[in-house]
């Protein structure tokens, strides 16, 4: 089942790389044919920024459960946004604490600092921003559907209990009338053992 899930990611992963790779070409495409840039000086102020295959190899080799490669990618992740924080750095740790299945997985902590790198996309490439959208859009539905699993556990929980407060109290109604019923069954034995005893007596004066 582990096997399955991590496919699962990883192809989800490939596909998000697909998706930003092209909108990535469109943009610059566009850009190019509209002459806002030309290919040869495209995005000059992100000059050093991580290309998205970067992002995209990282992500997999979270998603493929390997303990050793979740944790270095993390530390290194985040001892980069803690040294130089910039709106890459940030990014690359984002995107690692939004993919589930490893320990440092956190989809509220990922939302926050997700939210923050969109708000600087003056300092994004155009991959980035769709990245980052991308996984701060699942990170969102996954802390949706969490939270909703939860209101549901709670509510199941609650009736349980309350089920079984029920059941308790028709438990403790049945044991009330068994202990009544035995009362007044030793009840009716002693006055018969009396009525008996008043025959015999009667009888052997006679």
């Amino acid at each position: 089942m582990l096997s399955g899930k991590l496919t699962t990611t990883a192809c989800a992963l490939a596909l998000t790389g697909l998706v930003v790779l092209a909108l990535s070409g469109c943009a610059q495409t566009r850009d190019w044919i509209t002459g806002r840039s030309n290919p040869e000086s495209y995005d000059p102020g992100f000059v050093g920024a991580p290309k998205v295959e970067t992002y995209v190899a990282e992500l997999g080799n979270i998603a493929s459960g390997d303990p050793a490669a979740q944790a270095e990618s993390y530390v290194d992740a985040a001892a980069a946004a803690q040294l130089t924080p910039n709106a890459s750095t940030n990014l690359r740790l984002g995107l690692i604490l939004a993919i589930p299945g490893h320990p440092e997985s956190d989809p509220a902590r990922a939302q926050s600092i997700l939210r923050e790198v969109l708000a600087q996309t003056i300092l994004l490439t155009p991959a980035e921003i769709s990245l980052a959208t991308i996984h701060l859009n699942n990170v969102e539905r996954r802390i949706v559907a969490n939270s909703e699993a939860r209101r549901q556990r709670a509510s199941n929980s609650r009736i349980a209990k309350t089920q079984e407060q029920a059941l308790n109290r028709r438990l403790a109604a049945v044991e009330a009338e068994n202990r009544q019923l035995r009362e007044d069954l030793d009840e009716a034995e002693q006055k018969l053992e009396a009525i008996t005893s008043i025959e015999r007596s009667i009888r052997e004066q006679e």
